[in-house]
């Protein structure tokens, strides 16, 4: 009769290999310095390839378009495109929610402390982020834009949208109108035509480039609307395009995610621009809390 399966036996292993990295491995004593150089290039920045032209990984390594083509091949990749959906089908698989919680369940057992323990420093660890020289500078600039906007968009899908609505709300009190662009597939269209000049786009990116990010952000562009991005990740594809943005990276990428830190940053934007114009806030939040006496009159 066989056992049954420990709840906190080890998950199976990824069902996609890391080609790249195996293929890499075998290979990068064969490659030139120039096409090491890409390699190394394409193997720390495995997010942001995806969303990058052979030209303009030269550009970033240093080299031609021509030189990352053939050092794309010499790894056994018959090209770009091969190697794109190559990093796209395992960084799906290794960055799977299955998987994530998979390993933080296996790491933290059943300890009540240990878990305590990995959301505490999780939270530490984007304050820490939060505070940083860099981040201070970003936010610094990000704050003037949305306080002279006459709008501010939030963009975020699954758990973000959550947070892009909550983000929306905290502006409108603060007398900007917020907005959420937090719809998926074709209903985000309609969703976007709420976008207008004069506007500030809010970008709440932690993964890939996908569709409905780089749609929102080519609406911003035509638009004229600037945009601030809160990024989980340095080498996002999509940071080049932004005016103002900062990086809150997660504690371990293949452990849960939280997202606390995205809160973070947006109430600190929410306060900094409620800092510039205290007028505007205090009025605003004056109106709110005469509407909410009209709806709800105290009881005599």
């Amino acid at each position: 009769m066989s056992q049954p399966r420990s709840l906190h036996a080890p998950h199976p292993a990824p069902l996609v290999k890391d080609r790249f990295g195996e293929q890499l491995a075998k290979r990068k004593d064969r490659l030139s310095p120039t096409s090491q150089a890409v390699a190394g290039f394409i193997d720390a920045n495995r997010h942001g390839v995806l969303g990058l032209s052979a030209l303009e990984i030269g550009l970033e390594a240093g080299t031609s378009d021509a030189t990352v083509i053939r050092t794309i091949q010499a790894l056994g990749f018959t090209g770009l495109r091969d190697l794109k959906d190559t990093l796209g089908a395992w960084l799906s698989e290794v960055e799977s929610p299955v998987e994530k919680m998979s390993n933080t369940t296996l790491s933290l057992g059943q300890d009540t402390n240990a878990t305590i323990d990995f959301v505490i420093n999780s939270q530490k660890a984007a304050l820490d982020a939060l505070g940083s020289s860099l981040n201070r500078e970003a936010i610094a600039k990000a704050v003037p834009l949305i306080a002279q906007a006459t709008g501010v968009g939030i963009f975020g899908i699954a758990a973000n949208g959550i947070i892009a609505e909550y983000g929306a709300r905290l502006f409108s009190r603060s007398g900007i109108p917020g907005k959420a662009f937090n719809l998926t597939g074709v209903a985000l269209a309609e969703n976007l035509l709420q976008m207008a000049k004069g506007d500030v786009l809010i970008m709440l990116l932690h993964g890939r480039a996908h569709r409905e990010a780089t749609t929102t952000l080519a609406e911003a562009k035509r638009l004229a609307v600037p945009v601030v991005m809160i990024l989980g990740r340095e080498d996002a594809s999509l940071r080049a395009q932004a005016d103002a943005s900062f990086v809150l990276p997660r504690q371990k990428s293949q452990n849960v995610a939280l997202h606390s830190q995205t809160l973070f940053a947006l109430e600190a934007l929410h306060l900094g621009v409620s800092s510039l114009a205290p007028d505007r806030s205090v009025q605003t939040l004056d109106r709110l809390v005469t509407l909410r006496k009209d709806v709800r009159p105290y009881s005599r």
